[in-house]
């Protein structure tokens, strides 16, 4: 029995029979590599990773730089063949020197230690020229990076200003990069990122890319944003009893937990007593929300995310008493809103004759924020997503109006082109504004158009858009349920009919980071709009979509069907011409980048907003 018992023992940890001993020492060894993974010694394997994720972008830019390190490109690669993975070059935890060497595309600095030239060490709150202490993390050495803790400066960069800083909390929460970054740099830095986002992910040859144009920046660097969403955890415990019915009650919490902010490069949450990026109304708000939960804090059994959104109204000014005469905020009021609405707000008058506007938060998603964009009003539930800095809207707004048509044509009814004669494009009349939300661009844009036309899978959303169209009593502009399967077909029905293309047509794409899927791709295509103008808030995920646009639908992986891990292969269609049609015989489908252009919705971060217009390239037109 002692003997089965052993060999059963044994057949467990996959060890020989016939050597037990040497099964135990085996299982001793592999005890001892599981606590040196734990502390460090041996190092995480890269995952496969998302498409534009930070892990991507970040892989690019570590590569590049070692490629530019004069270290072999191609081997620094993941170990995809199983090999063991190689010792990490220290101990976790440890502390090294960095001389930083570059500042990536996701805001963390990039360097090298003066033991390690073939390893890149990634630090963030980081400048180039900075010589830092850093603490390792977490060690990918078949990819040659170390993630790492910032600690101190130990020789600053001619870059950075210290003086700068706003925040106490900067260089541990992960909200800001570039608070000791003057705001110039920070504007060329986004610059940088929309160039390398085209050249590691569009796959196009750089011909094909037009020069970025410098970012245009936000007229306000803090208080800007409108939105903010601290959170706090559970008391220990909560999260393991969370789902057990007849498990022992859930504990309470013996103190009031952190309330904030994550910790930079983890999961722990920092006490943020104030944030110096939102605006006035949504920093009082964090103040009260904060003290709230303090006093209601045995309600609480478990964690919870708490919403703080900016409202805004506006009302004739009020022609008794004097006059404001600046357009800082007054004292915050005292009165009492019967909507269930904070009584904090903050008051501001434009001029003595126009209006004045009252700013306050709200912590109800459900409830309705009120924004204001020039002529133009829209009103959304709370939680639902707007753009979080209502500073840079206006300009935003109008230079997508500026692009959204083409320049204008020449005064002779032909062009010439590789010495073929043909027609100019048709005007454009129509918008047809996908991914549209609460109508933002359908609506601003509304005056240049005969007709627009938003299209979004959310119902929740067209309602909102709807409604946002009466108030501002938009006639031209309708909004749809679209279905992902065929997203255009409202369009068509409309400006398709003749299966010509939507040759009147400019289509507006603003989707989520994870860009278009391949469905979505090919539909666009397939409708032929003349023009296309893609926002998008992750400028990697943009510039591959676009890559796929201007070659007429070929990518990697893709063939024109759209089938994923299918060969690349060339359509034929019935003139000869390769690419996507319409499926009647249509020429090839493609656009060239007309723009490229950064926006800084989020000052003193990583982030920037991505504009490209591209124009349909004809089948006359060559290789233009």
């Amino acid at each position: 029995m002692w003997l089965l018992q052993r060999c059963l023992r044994f057949q467990r940890l996959g060890r020989d029979f016939d050597r037990p001993w040497v099964g135990v020492g085996n299982y001793s060894r592999v005890t001892m590599t599981k606590r040196k993974r734990q502390q460090g010694y041996y190092t995480k394997r890269m995952k496969s990773v998302q498409e534009g994720s930070n892990e991507e972008v970040l892989l690019a830019d570590i590569r590049s730089l070692l490629q530019r390190s004069k270290i072999d490109g191609p081997g620094v690669t993941s170990n995809e063949s199983g090999a063991t993975d190689s010792e990490a070059p220290f101990e976790r935890f440890s502390q090294v020197e960095v001389k930083i060497a570059a500042l990536s595309s996701i805001g963390d600095g990039l360097g090298f230690s003066s033991s390690k030239s073939d390893h890149v060490f990634v630090v963030p709150f980081t400048l180039p020229g900075d010589v830092v202490e850093a603490k390792v993390v977490t060690q990918f050495a078949n990819d040659h990076y170390t993630l790492t803790d910032f600690v101190s400066v130990l020789k600053p960069s001619p870059q950075r200003n210290d003086d700068l800083v706003r925040c106490p909390y900067f260089a541990k929460c992960s909200g800001c990069q570039f608070q000791m970054l003057s705001y110039e740099d920070q504007l060329a830095h986004k610059k940088s990122i929309v160039e390398k986002a085209y050249r590691n992910f569009s796959n196009l040859p750089i011909e094909m890319i037009p020069l970025v144009g410098d970012t245009i920046g936000s007229p306000l660097q803090y208080g800007y944003r409108t939105k903010l969403t601290p959170h706090f955890d559970g008391p220990p415990g909560s999260r393991v009893r969370r789902g057990r019915k007849d498990g022992p009650e859930q504990p309470g919490f013996e103190q009031v937990p952190p309330i904030g902010f994550m910790v930079k490069g983890t999961r722990k949450t920092m006490d943020i007593e104030d944030c110096p990026i939102a605006t006035d109304a949504v920093r009082e708000g964090l103040k009260q929300e904060r003290k709230r939960v303090a006093e209601e804090l045995s309600k609480y059994k478990r964690g919870a995310t708490v919403l703080l959104r900016e409202t805004t109204t506006k009302a004739p000014a009020q022609p008794q008493g004097p006059p404001a005469t600046t357009d800082d905020p007054q004292p915050i009021s005292n009165e009492t809103d019967s909507s269930n609405q904070p009584p904090q707000a903050l008051q501001t008058t434009s001029s003595p004759t126009s209006t004045t506007t009252t700013k306050t938060y709200i912590t109800d998603q459900n409830a309705t924020a009120t924004e204001h964009i020039g002529p133009y009003t829209f009103l959304n539930p709370a939680g639902a997503f707007f753009q979080n800095n209502n500073s840079i809207l206006e300009t935003f707004t109008s230079y997508i109006r500026s692009h959204i048509l083409p320049p204008q044509p020449s005064t002779t009814s032909t062009l010439t082109t590789n010495n073929t004669t043909r027609k100019p494009p048709k005007p454009i009349k129509h918008l047809i504004d996908t991914y549209s939300g609460s109508g933002l661009f359908s609506i601003t844009l509304s005056p240049f158009f005969t007709t627009t036309l938003g299209i979004d899978i959310s119902s929740t959303s067209i309602a909102s858009a709807s409604l946002n169209a009466a108030q501002n009593a938009i006639p031209n502009a309708t909004f749809t349920t679209g279905d992902a399967a065929d997203i255009f077909a409202e369009a068509k029905t409309r400006y398709d009919g003749d299966g010509d293309g939507a040759d009147e047509c400019v289509v507006v794409i603003d989707p989520p980071r994870k860009g278009c899927d391949d469905g979505f791709l090919r539909q666009l295509l397939g409708f032929r709009p003349q023009r296309v103008v893609y926002v998008s808030c992750n400028v990697h995920t943009q510039a591959r979509d676009v890559g796929v646009l201007v070659r007429g639908g070929r990518r990697e992986g893709w063939g024109l069907e759209g089938e994923k891990g299918k060969k690349e292969e060339v359509k034929v269609d019935d003139d000869g011409t390769g690419g996507i049609g319409n499926g009647k015989g249509m020429p090839r489908v493609r656009y060239r980048i007309e723009s490229l252009r950064g926006f800084d919705f989020f000052p003193q971060t990583g982030h920037v907003e991505g504009v490209a217009i591209l124009q349909r390239v004809d089948d006359d037109e060559g290789n233009e």
